[in-house]
Parts: C-alpha cells; structure tokens; sequence
C-alpha cells in the first residue's frame, strides 16, 4: 500500500508543459539565426567600408606627395616648382560584380590591384589587396561618376570618387558605398561621411 502511494506521488511532465518547452527553444533558436545572420552581413559590409575608407586615405595620401621633375639644372637656375597631382583613374576591380561570392585578386604585375602606372590607377595610389574580397572596387577623378553609384552621391566636377559595389546575397540588386573629395583650391576636401545606398543588399 506504501508502494502504491509514493508511485502516485512520482509526476513527470504534461504535454501542455513539453510544448511550451519546445516553444522557447524554437523562439531562441529563431533569435540566434537572426542573430548570427545579421552578425554574418554586417562583418561582410565592414570589408566595403573599411576597403573605401583605405583607398581614400591612399588617394589622398598620392595627391600630398610633391613630384617634381628630373632635371640637370645650369649654374645659377631654379628648377621647376614642385606640383600636386591625383593618380589618374584605376581599373575596377573585379571588372563584374561578385554576385554573392569572393572575388580573388590576381597577384600578377599588371593585373587587378597591380595595374597602373607611378601617375595612374591603383600602383600611383600605392594600394594593394591580396585577400579574397565580395566587393567591386573602383576609383575615379575629376567627375567621373561610378555607373552603379546612386544620384546621392554625385561626384564632384573636380576630385575623386571611391566606390564599393556589392551584390552580397545574388539577387541582382547592388549595395552601393561612396567616398568623395572635391578639389577646392589645390586642397582636398573629403566628403563628411560614407554614402551608402542599399547597404542591406
């Protein structure tokens, strides 16, 4: 009989009980895809951002180096005035959009990040980049104006433009981040912040 009653005390779970279980786990585990998802993108976005913001600083960083040229002076002559000059527009880099995918930069001189000359494309700026990247790199000067960037970040008559164009999840629409300086009295001045258009694509 004493066996009998301590059984009946002994209670596992009601159903109600292991549904709202099984409830939580699914909300939590609904949290954390969103999570990691959003953490993933947001990791791939800084490579554009961080990527504009290098190519910018070594843009500027070529205009700010006096050239002056080579010259075998007479007696009692000057020679000529040191000048500025931006690099001359580099090559975009992939030439497509990667749709969703790494691109791997060719290390070969002449190609990609290697092309230019000590006057022109990405060898003047002196930038590189060997890591696979998901974005399309581009730099172009005097008011040449990216064909993927958006109407916000017109670029301006006199200066450069850096571009990042990706295309992180394959669906054909393009995320779009922008860089600019305007050349205004032999000075450089950098747009106040990153454009970025459809930064979530």
């Amino acid at each position: 009989m004493r066996a009998m009653l301590k059984r009946s005390k002994v209670r596992g779970f009601t159903l109600v009980e292991l549904m709202i279980v099984v409830a939580i786990i699914g909300v939590l585990a609904a949290l954390a895809i969103y999570g990691v998802s959003k953490y993933l993108k947001s990791s791939k976005t800084s490579e554009a951002k961080n990527t504009v913001g290098a190519i910018h600083r070594a843009a500027t960083a070529a205009y700010d180096r006096e050239t002056m040229p080579s010259q075998i002076l007479p007696d009692q002559s000057e020679s000529a005035q040191a000048s500025h000059s931006m690099c001359a527009a580099a090559t975009k880099v992939p030439t497509a959009v990667p749709a969703g995918k790494k691109y791997q930069p060719s290390s070969a001189d002449g190609q990609d990040f290697n092309s230019g000359s000590a006057t022109a494309g990405w060898k003047c700026m002196k930038f590189s980049l060997s890591q696979p990247h998901y974005y399309q790199y581009q730099y172009l000067t005097n008011g040449g104006a990216p064909t993927d960037a958006a109407a916000g970040a017109a670029a301006p008559a006199a200066g450069f433009t850096v571009t990042a164009v990706g295309d992180l999840d394959a669906n054909g629409t393009f995320a779009t981040y922008a860089r600019l300086s305007e050349l205004r009295n032999g000075q450089l001045i950098p747009s106040t912040v990153l454009f970025e258009d459809k930064p979530d694509e």
